[in-house]
């Protein structure tokens, strides 16, 4: 036991031990330096690539650029990252390719889910090929509503409105709502007192929705009045659609709605 610790403790008291443990941290500090500086210029050319394409007179698609841009820096990223990890490994002396061929790569990949693996970057793929959706879209998968931030080899990130982010891995997508590739439809209800005279109701409103393509640039087309949806013994309820821009109806609707009452209460209609 004696021995032991002498050995041990000559060991630690060897010079010669210091100098390669220095020796090992400055060879993984320049590792993680140069993958930082890697992955930073890598990105930035990548960012860089994707500006020039945008300026092209060739078809361009805000869309399919940013996702594709993001993908790339996504597989940049891990792979250099994996080869950091790998130098790392090595300069503590561990052979890697051999550690590798001992553990035998197909129970290896079966011990750490390559099926799924496969199958989420499998899924992955077919989303970008298919243009099903992309970065900055609008959509709904599962119970997540956001906007899309960003699809990666494996999984796709969606942010909430009230800030959670969703990591939902790309094989377990099955059915996806997206609300940014057409023309969206904002229906205003405005409930007015019975006794209204509806003709004239309906004429100030026309007039009130021909101003409001100048006003609002979401707007694709003017508002339609489509006239009584409702009526009770306390109020009469009449419907406006606007088509607007892709996901901009709730704000064109809230817009509407605070104007039109100004107006409206302007011209001596009481609204209830």
């Amino acid at each position: 036991m004696n021995a032991t610790l002498q050995k041990m403790k000559d060991y630690l008291m060897a010079e010669e031990t210091w100098l390669d443990l220095g020796i090992v941290l400055v060879k993984i500090l320049v590792i993680l330096l140069l993958t930082t500086i890697v992955v930073r210029v890598g990105k930035s050319i990548i960012k860089k690539l994707f500006l020039v394409r945008q300026k092209s007179p060739l078809g361009y698609s805000e869309r399919r650029q940013n996702t594709l841009e993001k993908l790339l820096q996504n597989i940049l990223a891990n792979v250099v990252y994996f080869t950091a990890i790998i130098a790392i490994l090595s300069t503590f002396g561990i052979n890697v390719v051999g550690l590798l061929a001992g553990a035998g790569i197909v129970g290896l990949a079966v011990g750490f889910g390559a099926q799924s693996l496969v199958k989420d970057i499998i899924t992955g793929f077919f989303i970008i090929f298919e243009d099903q959706f992309a970065v900055g879209d609008q959509v709904q998968i599962g119970t997540a509503n956001g906007i899309v931030q960003e699809i990666g080899l494996r999984t796709t990130k969606v942010k909430s409105y009230t800030g959670e982010l969703h990591i939902i891995p790309n094989g377990t997508i099955t059915v996806v709502i997206n609300y940014s590739i057409y023309n969206s439809l904002a229906l205003i209800d405005v409930s007015v007192s019975p006794e209204t005279n509806i003709p004239a109701l309906e004429k100030n409103i026309q007039e009130f929705l021909k101003e409001l393509p100048s006003k609002y640039e979401d707007l694709v087309k003017p508002p339609s009045f489509l006239g009584v949806q409702s009526f009770d013994a306390t109020e009469i309820v009449v419907r406006i659609t606007a088509e607007t821009i892709p996901t901009k109806q709730a704000g064109v609707a809230r817009k509407v709605r605070r104007d039109l009452k100004e107006f409206l209460e302007q011209k001596g209609f009481q609204i209830s």
